[in-house]
């Protein structure tokens, strides 16, 4: 059968099990195993005779959908947020890993392009940062204590003021791509600009080493949390600019569900990060050099598994459940 007359074939019925997904469309337990085998057969038929397809890859990703959907029917009893955690958000991140990719090339051109700025421009820390700021800071490196910023006000009352600083950051970062993305890089250059040359200042008077000793105690959690936020908003952007099949509101509905998903999967790490900065950092140049590098390392193997390796994993273990089930 050419591939032309099977896409038209079955077209209808595709569609229709993307409006189940969707939700559009209620159907109990067992309709959905039905159009789960249905789907089955239309995907092994596509496996063999057009197997580099993109009928092919689209049958897949329509069948791990739906068999989601099923799982979810049908662990009902399991602990929703956990369920959240554990399998939902790791299944968005494989799905739109491409847009974390995006994220981070993103962020490490505009952080460069602050650290660069700041190395030709001597002024270019106070204009980013602020006169007062650097001055402070200044005054503080020279008294041997490079994190003296964050010992300022109580810990409890830093650590409030801090995590709703960083959600607000955050939720800009989401929120701006409803401008096709262009907002949500125009706030990711923003804040890496500052970055670059925030770190810059520092090697210039000759604390880098110091600073990352108390910078990146909450630094590590903060930024990679800042890159995903920023992935979230061009999830969003694309789903305005490119609906694909879908009309654009359809598109970015699904985008903005998806998207806010994976949003809210940052707000734990994010808090995380307030609490370090307010109650750990202000004590970094007291602490064993050790202690300080068993947080910053066991932050990013946390969070870099939890986005980088863990979906992956999530995701071959749905496709060999979908391949049991085919068996």
């Amino acid at each position: 059968m050419r591939e032309v007359y099977f896409i038209k074939q079955n077209k209808e019925k595709w569609l229709g099990i993307e409006q189940v997904i969707q939700g559009k469309i209620k159907k109990n337990p067992d309709d959905l195993s039905s159009l789960y085998i249905n789907l089955i057969n239309d995907l092994s038929f596509a496996q063999t005779y057009y197997p580099k397809s993109n009928t092919t890859v689209y049958l897949n990703h329509l069948s791990s959908q739906i068999f989601q959907k099923i799982y979810k029917t049908k662990r009902v009893e399991e602990n929703r947020l956990l369920y959240f955690f554990k399998t939902e958000v790791p299944l968005l991140v494989y799905q739109y890993r491409r847009y974390l990719g995006y994220a981070f090339l993103f962020f490490t051109l505009f952080t460069l392009i602050g650290l660069l700025s700041a190395v030709y421009d001597k002024d270019f820390a106070k204009i980013i940062l602020g006169e007062d700021y650097v001055n402070q800071t200044i005054e503080n490196i020279n008294k041997g204590n490079a994190v003296g910023v964050y010992q300022s006000g109580s810990t409890w009352g830093s650590t409030i003021g801090i995590i709703f600083n960083n959600i607000g950051v955050g939720a800009k970062l989401y929120i701006y791509g409803i401008f096709g993305g262009v907002g949500t890089l125009w706030a990711l250059l923003s804040n890496s600009v500052m970055l670059g040359s925030f770190q810059y200042f520092f090697y210039d008077y000759g604390a880098l080493g110091d600073s990352a000793r108390g910078i990146w105690l909450h630094g590590v959690f903060e930024i990679f949390s800042m890159v995903v936020e920023a992935m979230c908003g061009l999830i969003l952007g694309a789903s305005i600019l490119f609906p694909k099949t879908f009309s654009r509101f359809n598109s970015f509905k699904n985008g903005f569900k998806d998207s806010f998903k994976i949003f809210l999967s940052t707000v734990p790490f994010t808090i995380c990060a307030g609490i370090i900065e307010g109650y750990v950092t202000r004590h970094a140049l007291n602490m064993p050099l050790s202690l300080n590098l068993i947080i910053i390392f066991g932050s990013l193997i946390i969070i870099g598994f939890y986005y980088f390796i863990y979906p992956s994993i999530v995701n071959r273990k749905i496709n060999n459940q979908i391949h049991d089930a085919v068996l």
